[in-house]
């Protein structure tokens, strides 16, 4: 009797940042002097400070834009946008450049950290005790030694609006 081979289960598309792995690498990033981190794989530039074109009539969490080698990037104030105090006066920002959906994005931080590693498993659901806004943006808690990194989903954090 002749055997057939059973075709392969159709596989779906799992971006690279939400497969599982045994650990994800993110990069941390302080705003108003909470850790916070996004997964390295979307992060296309880290810069220092730069030249933003404040755009009319834009929420006021769009710091505006900026020309990044001939493109187009908007600028979020990560502070405004997740709710926090506003950046003192006199202070500026860093840049972290972040892909989502085929565009650009700049994230104005106040300090940008290390690549780390951190185990997949290591990290926790986030605590009834969260604020609901920082819940939806956030896909968990990871423990270090001296702090408490809030893992940010950044495709949420640009969706809210």
């Amino acid at each position: 009797m002749e055997q057939i081979a059973a075709a392969p289960a159709p596989r779906t598309a799992v971006p690279p940042h939400r497969q599982e792995r045994e650990e994800d690498v993110l990069l941390t990033l302080t705003v108003a002097g909470q850790c916070c981190a996004v997964p390295v794989l979307l992060v296309r530039d880290v810069l220092g400070t730069q030249a933003i074109t404040r755009i009319p009539l834009a929420p006021p969490e769009i710091a505006g834009s900026l020309n990044l080698r001939g493109r187009i990037v908007t600028a979020v104030d990560l502070r405004l946008r997740l709710g926090l105090p506003p950046r003192e006066a006199g202070t500026a920002p860093m840049s972290v450049v972040v892909e989502q959906a085929g565009e650009l994005y700049s994230l104005q931080v106040d300090e940008v950290g290390e690549v780390v590693p951190l185990p997949a498993g290591g990290f926790e659901p986030n605590p009834p005790t969260l604020d609901a806004f920082w819940r939806e943006v956030s896909r968990g808690l990871h423990r270090q030694k001296d702090r408490l990194v809030i893992a940010l989903e950044i495709d949420r954090v640009l969706a809210i609006g």
